[in-house]
């Protein structure tokens, strides 16, 4: 892909572009964790998958950064399907973490993914928007396959590489713009 994945630091929003070579969601947990240690208040949902033996596909848990409740948001479909096998009943349940974020105003939301669901106008869209009219920053993944999904749904958005350093500079240059007289 020729994407340049440039950071906007007046854009609250960002989407770190994931090809599939790197452990992103290690990569989101030690961004969340770090962020957290400094002393700022984050929320939102991390991806864990738990493996469930020879032949079956792992298990897709969302995990809540605050409380560490967790939502499984996978359904078993047999190792031969071929459908997508998100539950949208799962990630129902847990989009009361992102609703919830609405209310504490936190400094920064991590959303585990933007994906198919997304793409399809579904899943985690309506917090997603919520969370973007408040101005509240939030940091998610995309793959490539839902790039152009999330560019219509953001418009502009700040597309980073699996990098924390990238992560950090993006929220630094959001909470700058965002304490900057006028802003």
């Amino acid at each position: 892909m020729d994407q340049d994945p440039r950071p906007d630091a007046a854009t609250p929003v960002a989407a770190i572009l994931h090809d599939g070579r790197s452990d992103v969601d290690a990569l989101l947990r030690r961004f969340a964790e770090g962020q957290r240690e400094a002393g700022r208040k984050v929320s939102g949902l991390l991806m864990t998958h738990r493996e469930r033996g020879p032949g079956c596909q792992d298990d897709l848990v969302l995990t809540d950064i605050e409380t560490g409740d967790e939502y499984l948001v996978s359904q078993r479909l047999g190792q031969d399907s071929k459908a997508c096998k998100a539950d949208p009943q799962g990630f129902a349940r847990a989009s009361r973490v992102l609703r919830d974020a609405l209310e504490r105003q936190p400094d920064l939301v991590v959303c585990n993914r933007f994906g198919a669901l997304e793409a399809e106008n579904g899943g985690f869209v309506a917090e997603l928007l919520a969370l973007l009219e408040r101005g509240i920053p939030v940091l998610t993944v995309v793959t490539p396959r839902y790039l152009q999904a999330w560019q219509r749904f953001v418009g502009e958005g700040s597309l980073l590489p699996v990098d924390l350093e990238a992560c950090a500079a993006w929220l630094e240059g959001v909470r700058r713009h965002r304490s900057a007289p006028g802003a």
